[in-house]
């Protein structure tokens, strides 16, 4: 009898084991549990890919008029959209216009950011340098040599201010200087001091100098192309009517651009061009002093997009507008390139298709990620907002 006794009893305590540990577990049972057997391990996630420098392109100039890829991040604890923006060769306003709900200063870790590295090329001869003022954007289109595709190679500037317009048209590259000493015009020393902040009559090379470690003088005469001391202003209308550059970047064009390359200047804020089947529109924000009727030339590029060589290839020809993508990239400018003529198509589908790459620096990327002793875009912002209301 104690022998049974003991069965019952080891049996009850299996029994309520079994109970407890069922409703801890579910489906895994207790003899999974008592037999040591485990559920299947989750399969570790795929690692995102790292990202590609975004700042030199091959093409057909024949068949295309897009470069790059549109890409999606997430933002880590500490990034803001201006540190970003540097580190995927962006300017402040590409980066701000592609993301317009997301706060340039706080976005939060978790956040998906836009990278709007694919670029519709402006509307002019592939030869030299084309700045799209609008775009804020810088295009050289080096010689290509026989039997090699034709590239071109694209950085984010900063333009002029309103009372210092950059201005359009055809120039070219008159000389080159490494470590310049920056006389200020008069002009300029003037507007300082009535601002309370003199200049000097001369500012040798140096870190404090505006003009940066390299210089492009064009053509025209107080006006060039330039590095900075302020790399965040870059993608933003700073200057006196100079394009800046990146540090990193205006180092490379130097070595790369020859003395009498051309340099046009053009202001096109709604780009169309082909790749692939598709017609892409590209708009950026109309700039303040621009006050053509951009509807009506916007009319005449898609007729003109429409009866080019190039809309002939392939089955271009039967390509249709998606006017709802049209409208809401008109509406709505984010400096993002977008396929007008995918039937269906909403922008947020389109985002939804970007590539996803990890946030870090690019591979082959021409910054270094060194941000030490920079002001950030906002103080950028927060000055040139000051001498404005100063001079009005």
């Amino acid at each position: 009898m104690i022998q049974i006794s003991r069965i019952l009893s080891s049996s009850l305590r299996y029994g309520l084991v079994c109970g407890l540990l069922g409703g801890l577990f579910l489906l895994s049972g207790c003899q999974s549990f008592l037999t040591g057997q485990s559920a299947l391990p989750t399969p570790a996630a795929k690692p995102l890919p790292i990202p590609l420098a975004s700042h030199e392109f091959s093409f057909d100039p024949a068949r295309d008029d897009v470069v790059g890829t549109l890409q999606v991040i997430t933002a880590n604890k500490d990034d803001t959209l201006s540190d970003i923006a540097r580190r995927f060769n962006l300017g402040y306003e590409e980066i701000v216009s592609a993301n317009p709900h997301v706060d340039p200063w706080l976005p939060r870790a978790g956040t998906k950011i836009v990278i709007p590295t694919q670029f519709v090329l402006p509307d002019a001869p592939r030869q030299g340098i084309v700045i799209n003022l609008a775009a804020m954007r810088l295009f050289y289109y080096p010689k290509a040599k026989p039997g090699e595709p034709q590239k071109v190679i694209t950085h984010p500037v900063g333009i002029g201010r309103v009372e210092w317009k950059t201005p359009e048209g055809m120039t070219r590259v008159a000389s080159k200087k490494e470590n310049p000493t920056w006389i200020p015009p008069l002009s300029i020393r003037k507007e300082h001091e009535k601002n309370g902040d003199p200049l000097p009559a001369v500012v040798p090379p140096g870190p404090d100098n505006p003009m940066g470690t390299h210089v492009l003088k064009l053509d025209w005469p107080s006006y060039a192309i330039h590095g900075t001391d302020k790399p965040p202003s870059i993608g933003l209308r700073g200057s006196h009517g100079c394009l800046r550059m990146y540090p990193e970047d205006i180092a490379t064009i130097y070595h790369a651009v020859p003395v009498g390359t051309p340099v046009r200047v053009v202001n096109q804020p709604r780009l169309l061009g082909w790749r692939e089947r598709m017609l892409y529109l590209q708009t950026y924000a109309i700039l303040e002093d621009d006050k053509r009727n951009h509807n009506t030339l916007l009319k005449k590029s898609l007729s003109t997009a429409h009866s080019t060589p190039k809309a002939k290839l392939d089955k271009r020809p039967q390509a249709k507008i998606n006017q709802a993508l049209l409208s809401e990239a008109i509406r709505n400018p984010r400096a993002i390139a977008i396929p007008i003529t995918q039937a269906d198509m909403t922008l947020q589908a389109y985002l939804g298709r970007a590539t996803r790459v990890q946030n870090t620096l690019p591979f082959n990327a021409t910054w270094d990620g060194d941000m030490s002793q920079q002001l950030t875009a906002n103080d950028v912002l927060e000055m040139t907002d000051k001498e404005s209301r100063q001079i009005r």
